[in-house]
Parts: C-alpha cells; structure tokens; sequence
C-alpha cells in the first residue's frame, strides 16, 4: 500500500517543477538582449529543474519513504535557489539597474510560488499532511492573491484593442482582490469552535469563483493557440496560469473533503 507522504511528495513535485521551469524561462525571455548573465542563470534553472523531472520518473508511489523524503531535500534545494534568484532580479529592478519586460509584481509572484513550493516539500519531510483549519485559510489566501496577479497579468499583456477581454481581466482582477480581503478577515476573527460552517462557506465562494476564471482561462488560451486574440501572452504562459487555477480547484477539494471527514 502506497504512503501518503510518498504520494503527496510526487505530486508536489511533478506540478511544482515543471512550473518552476517554465518560471525560469518566462523570465529568460522578458530579460533584454544585453543581460546575458541573468539569462544565462535562468536558463541553468531550466535545465535543473528538467533533471528533477527525469529523476520523479524513476519514483512511483510504491517508492521507499526514506528515499522519496531525500529526493524532496534535493529538490527543496533547487526551490530556494530559484526564490533566491528570482528575488535577486526583483531586488535589481525595484533598484532600477536592470530594465526589462518583467513586471516586478510577476517576479515577486513566482518568487511566491517558489517558497510555496519549498515550504510544502519541508513539511512533508516533518509528516505534515493532514490541513489544519489555519492552514486551511492560509493556502486558499495564497492561492487567492495567485488567481488575482493572474487576471492583473493577463490585463495588461492583452492588446488595448481587445477592450472586452481587457474589461473581463480587470473584472476577475477586481474580485479576487476582494475575495483575497474576504479571506483576511475570516483569519482574523474564525472563532475556534465553529470553523466548519465558516469554512465550507469560504470554500464554497471560492470554487465558484475559481472555475469562472479557470474557464475564462481556457478560452484565452485556445484564442491565443488559434491567433485569434492580440496580445503579448505566450501560448505556454496563458497554459501555465490555466494549469494553475485547476490546482487551486483540486486543493479546494482536498480541503472540503479533509473538512467533510473531520465532521
């Protein structure tokens, strides 16, 4: 029978690589043609984290914990080392010696998720996997402030010209920051003793909000495969912020049915 913590770790891993990955050349790609350093380390991270990928596929979910939790350490160091480059690039923007098609909140987000992603490995090592209520509102908050950078991104690399689709970005933009707020207040003022109620509400609004801009998504994305919207999102980009909205949805279910179990 397989372990929780082996199977937890993989998925970890096979999601969060390949996004750090992608990270890694969404930058190299936005850098100017004279920061060749800076593209050049990117382009390391590519390639490390394309290592990572071949190794999960020597791992199964029957794989030995011990040897799962040391590929984790591996690949926990690999996600610190992308936080710490990426916040190199946002420190050297934000300081203006570095001028690029990069927007400093994007490099912050994916800073974001690169010690999201390290923060889960550590904590399956230490056999944390079950959510807690705190945890709960934490990670949804997380992935909240995530869906609303993604509609500010799509916004303002959409062409102005494409006014509706622009209108619907700044829309979801608009919601999700108040769905982001929302979820501040209920950390603040959850009483203990009726966290269920209050969190199969939370997680409720926030499934329904996700799938409308999950599936606004998908429809941006196939416009952009078939050329038949302008704008200056890549075609893996406008994948990669889909792929990420189904994440939030399935973690919205491993929650409600983690909180479903504890009734």
């Amino acid at each position: 029978m397989s372990n929780p913590i082996v199977e937890r770790s993989l998925d970890e891993i096979r999601f969060w690589s390949r996004i750090m990955k992608e990270h890694a050349l969404f930058l190299s790609l936005g850098f100017t043609y004279e920061q060749t350093q800076l593209i050049a380390e990117a382009k390391q991270f590519i390639t490390l984290f394309e290592r990572i990928e071949e190794k999960l596929a020597r791992f199964n979910v029957n794989s030995d914990l011990q040897r799962v939790k040391s590929f984790n350490n591996e690949v926990y160091q690999a996600a610190v080392a992308i936080w710490g480059y990426k916040r190199k690039v946002l420190g050297l923007t934000l300081r203006c010696e570095i001028r690029s098609n990069n927007y400093p909140l994007l490099v912050d987000h994916i800073s974001r998720e690169a010690a999201y992603f390290a923060n889960r490995l550590r904590d399956l090592n230490e056999g944390k996997l079950a959510p807690e209520p705190d945890t709960i509102i934490q990670e949804n908050l997380f992935f909240l402030r995530i869906m609303a950078d993604h509609a500010k991104f799509i916004g303002h690399l959409l062409d102005p010209s494409e006014r509706k689709l622009v209108d619907q970005a700044r829309d979801f933009s608009h919601d999700f920051d108040q769905l982001v707020f929302q979820a501040i207040d209920l950390d603040s003022m959850r009483p203990q003793s009726e966290t269920v109620p209050l969190m199969d509400q939370f997680l409720d609004q926030n499934r329904v909000s996700v799938v409308s801009l999950r599936d606004f998504k998908k429809t941006a994305r196939e416009l952009i495969e078939a050329c038949r919207i302008k704008s200056n999102i890549h075609p893996l980009l406008a994948d990669h912020t889909f792929r990420e909205a189904e994440r939030f949805l399935e973690i919205i279910d491993l929650f409600d049915s983690h909180l479903s179990g504890g009734r």
